[in-house]
């Protein structure tokens, strides 16, 4: 997607340890309109396939995912906690993962009302790395019973190895910037 890898460049700060600052559009400012582009575009990828959910993981993944939702009919957003809260009753799903970024485990939630055995689902986040948060994410998802209909990235870090193993799984992964690599020396950003 054009439109967002002419953001990566302008406005992408690259930082040591392969870290791509994104902040003041995507992950932190949220630049509404470019979601909006961003959501129309996963909604032309997976054209046919029913989707009856988007799951998506807090905090970043969910303006993204709330806005990729009216392009999909405005189907409910379910997003994983990364806490417990006092909020969370009755049953739940739970599993670990590691976050690439943060250097540290979490427990991530996910209340079992949220997600009916058999519903279709589309699993929509920022980033995608080595695949921690979406594998755990897709053991939330195989423990539910759901149908993953696919999984749509903002970035992937196309030098790591998380989107070839979900590939090779089977899962259609629609990255809308695909990095080959960054360089925190000189900033430069290069795209597959």
């Amino acid at each position: 997607m054009k439109l967002l890898e002419d953001r990566i460049r302008k406005d992408g700060i690259v930082r040591e340890g392969n870290v791509l600052k994104v902040d003041s559009f995507l992950n932190h400012k949220c630049d509404v309109a470019l979601y909006d582009e961003m959501g129309a575009e996963w909604a032309r990828l997976f054209a046919g396939k029913q989707v009856d959910k988007i799951l998506t993981i807090e905090s970043s993944g969910i303006g993204i995912a709330c806005t990729a939702s009216r392009h999909f009919g405005n189907v409910p957003v379910v997003f994983a906690r990364k806490t417990e809260s006092k909020n969370l009753d009755g049953d739940q799903y739970r599993t670990q993962i590691k976050s690439y970024t943060k250097g540290r485990v979490y427990e991530v939630i996910v209340a079992k009302r949220f997600l009916e055995r058999g519903e279709h689902v589309i699993v929509i986040d920022d980033f995608l790395a080595m695949g921690c948060a979406l594998n755990g994410l897709l053991e939330i998802c195989d423990e539910a019973g759901v149908i993953v209909e696919g999984i749509g990235i903002a970035i992937e870090k196309g030098f790591q190895p998380g989107g070839e193993h979900l590939r090779k799984r089977g899962y259609q992964v629609e990255s809308l910037a695909i990095l080959n690599g960054m360089d925190a020396k000189t900033g430069e950003i290069t795209f597959a």
